[in-house]
């Protein structure tokens, strides 16, 4: 991969991403797998003018093992210098990176229930400095390839070649190539999908009926007042940011104890590391 095509890539993430404002914080969340485009990326947020980076580093088979050995009491635990991290994030508002390379089985083995009680009880200790800091800070969710992510992807490949085709989707998808500027083909999607969801605004749909070959046949009622939305968001002061990319979405709020029927999946899912090979789920009202 050209080292010139990922540098685009990093600077899209810095600029159109999360759009660093002069002076702020940019905190990175990043797998082992990516090192170099890990430096590209904060050395363009320091050509943003970023007061500073800090990269946090996460490694599958540690977490692993802290589920594995601690107790649910000690996995559950929010010591203080992360409420006092929690709370510098608060003073300060810098924006946050997440940088997804995992193996979409990576946690296979795990407790699960074990692990999903401990995220819980660590969830309601951060909601007051999550709630602190909601519509102030930019955000984005993207993704760079790792060896084990890619031989799932591409099993009949030799690593190397599919990581390179991994790479290669990961970009077609985010729109970046060395024959564009991806900064301008992000102006001209977020337009798209505005003009998209401001059509269906406009229709005040009651409800959404989803079917498929499949088995998929599920019908979804709506918030009166609900909006459609997609793409790029807007923070309270004006600053736009996009909090996905890739991103093809649009979407709204579901009503309450409007959902019935049936949702199949047609691909595996990834869920808290874990792979699941064949998914449905029932509604049946109420939920």
């Amino acid at each position: 991969m050209k080292k010139s095509v990922l540098r685009s890539y990093a600077r899209l993430i810095a600029r159109t991403g999360v759009n660093i404002q002069k002076g702020q914080e940019v905190f990175i969340a990043a797998d082992l797998d990516q090192p170099e485009f890990v430096a590209m990326l904060v050395d363009e947020c320091y050509k943003c003018k970023a007061k500073k980076v800090v990269v946090d580093w996460n490694y599958q088979p540690l977490q692993k093992l802290h589920v594995r050995h601690r107790s649910l009491t000690t996995l559950s635990r929010v010591e203080d210098y992360e409420l006092a991290r929690w709370q510098h994030y608060v003073d300060t508002i810098p924006c946050r990176i997440y940088l997804l390379s995992e193996d979409p089985d990576g946690l296979k083995g795990v407790n699960v229930e074990k692990m999903q009680k401990a995220n819980l009880a660590r969830m309601k200790v951060r909601k007051p400095y999550r709630d602190a800091m909601e519509n102030k800070y930019q955000w984005t969710i993207v993704a760079v390839p790792s060896a084990k992510w890619a031989k799932k992807v591409f099993p009949n490949d030799r690593t190397s070649v599919a990581v390179k085709k991994l790479w290669d989707a990961i970009l077609q998808t985010v729109r970046v190539s060395k024959d564009n500027d991806p900064l301008e083909a992000w102006k001209a999607h977020n337009a798209s999908l505005k003009a998209r969801y401001e059509k269906l605004n406009a229709c005040h749909f009651e409800s959404l009926h989803y079917f498929s070959e499949n088995g998929t046949d599920f019908t979804c009622g709506l918030i009166p007042d609900a909006q459609w939305m997609g793409g790029g968001e807007t923070l309270l002061d004006g600053t736009f940011f996009n909090p996905n990319m890739p991103t093809e979405e649009i979407f709204t709020s579901p009503m309450k104890g409007k959902a019935e029927g049936t949702v199949v999946s047609t691909m595996p899912l990834s869920y808290q590391g874990n792979l699941i090979e064949n998914f449905s789920i029932t509604f049946k009202g109420g939920r």
